[in-house]
């Protein structure tokens, strides 16, 4: 778009990619990142030092943060996510819910907005019906979560599921859900412009997860039929709508096996897995990002998978040892390419991957004409996938794309439980 772009780095990060490729870099403070990518005034500092016209905040630490999207605003600093107010609206799950309802979104049944104690709590799991699923307001990647089978387990569950909400987002506050068992966990990307406009660009079925943490994302969904996808297409676009939504963003399902499907959450930011959509629909989801924030009106009409694309998500972790990170120096490291592969990554040979962080270090992706050829490409590239110094989640992903069940597109959120990795 020939738009020159200033990275911001930790001491941790000096020697990432991004930090090498930036036409400028600043370095915003040490590995911790309170002191460092959450530090407001540093970020702030570092735009107006460069004279950047807009901050793009990924997909992690400000990415969903009202205060910073306000604050970019009082700078004349265009935040190029989410408006302040949607944040707001959408981040707090209780809120979001009660949103979604009124744009006529379905939804799980559940408690209306937050539960104010344990004796509330067993009321509304009374009424629903166990079993339930507690979830912290301003949840995100698993945290604040606990199921719940039984009467007796509740009290427990609500107290240990705030505590790690409040150790984990500073706020405590849960509400309840009617737990959907053996879901699929299905989200629609969508993308909103400032003039109330919207359309979405399909699927992607995400329920390849470990404690509510995504390792595996596919688009189509093996699971979706037209129709479906039809009406949950629709569903996202008048959720979008509704609330006048500006910028790229997920609208998050679950569809249970009678393909019913209900409102989960939804993601104001681009998402990981966004790659995959942009192989099967053509379309760079980053650009138009840019594009919405600069003003730019959306086309208004609905996107369609013509491939089919997979992701992996590559972590610096040991899936032998219950998937313990495994940060420390690349020695070695050759990536897979050829037609129908991409692979996005931050590291190299000699990279030494610091503890501070996600563990994630590369998504690698393969897209063909059939789900038969895009899982014959990530085999092909994960056993052409060098790297040493480090344990990687590759021989999972090996595992993985071996598995009857995966193969047959049989799977739902509930696949982690049951699958078993071999040494």
């Amino acid at each position: 778009m020939g738009i020159r772009t200033v990275a911001v780095y930790s001491t941790a990060d000096e020697e990432s990619l991004h930090v090498k490729f930036a036409d400028e870099a600043v370095c915003i403070g040490p590995p911790n990142a309170t002191e460092s990518y959450l530090n407001i005034p540093n970020i702030i500092s570092a735009a107006e030092i460069t004279n950047s016209d807009a901050i793009h905040p990924g997909y992690g630490f400000l990415s969903e943060n009202s205060r910073f999207s306000k604050i970019c605003a009082d700078h004349d600093i265009k935040f190029i996510g989410s408006l302040p107010e949607h944040i707001d609206k959408m981040g707090d799950k209780s809120n979001a819910k009660t949103t979604m309802k009124k744009a006529g979104v379905p939804c799980v049944p559940g408690s209306e907005g937050i539960i104010k104690d344990v004796k509330q709590a067993c009321k509304i799991a009374d009424r629903i019906g166990y079993p339930v699923m507690m979830k912290a307001t301003a949840g995100g990647g698993g945290k604040g979560m606990r199921a719940v089978f039984d009467a007796k387990d509740l009290e427990k569950s609500f107290e240990d599921a705030s505590q790690e909400a409040k150790a984990s987002f500073g706020n405590g506050d849960m509400y309840m859900e009617k737990l959907i068992e053996d879901p699929r966990h299905i989200e629609i990307q969508i993308v909103g412009d400032r003039y109330g406009k919207a359309c979405h660009l399909s699927e992607r079925d995400c329920s390849i997860q470990r404690r509510h943490q995504k390792l595996f994302e596919e688009t189509p969904s093996p699971f979706m039929t037209d129709e479906l996808r039809e009406k949950m297409g629709n569903a996202a676009v008048a959720a979008t709508e509704y609330i006048k939504y500006e910028g790229a963003g997920t609208v998050e399902f679950l569809v249970d096996k009678y393909q019913n499907f209900y409102f989960m959450e939804m993601n104001t930011r681009i998402q990981v897995e966004h790659p995959i959509t942009e192989q099967v629909v053509d379309y760079d989801l980053v650009r138009e990002q840019i594009l919405v924030a600069s003003g730019a009106p959306i086309s208004g009409k609905n996107y369609y998978p013509k491939l089919y694309s997979m992701e992996c998500r590559i972590n610096a972790e040991d899936p032998y040892r219950d998937f313990a990170p495994s940060p420390g120096k690349i020695h070695t490291l050759h990536l897979p390419g050829g037609h129908g592969v991409r692979m996005d990554t931050h590291v190299y040979s000699g990279y030494v991957i610091p503890p501070n962080y996600d563990s994630m270090i590369g998504k690698l992706i393969t897209t063909g004409q059939t789900r038969e050829s895009a899982i014959r490409k990530m085999r092909r590239a994960l056993d052409e996938f060098v790297i040493e110094g480090i344990k990687t989640t590759i021989p999972f992903h090996k595992q993985l794309l071996r598995n009857t069940d995966f193969v047959s597109g049989n799977y739902t959120t509930k696949f982690m439980e049951i699958f078993r990795l071999e040494k």
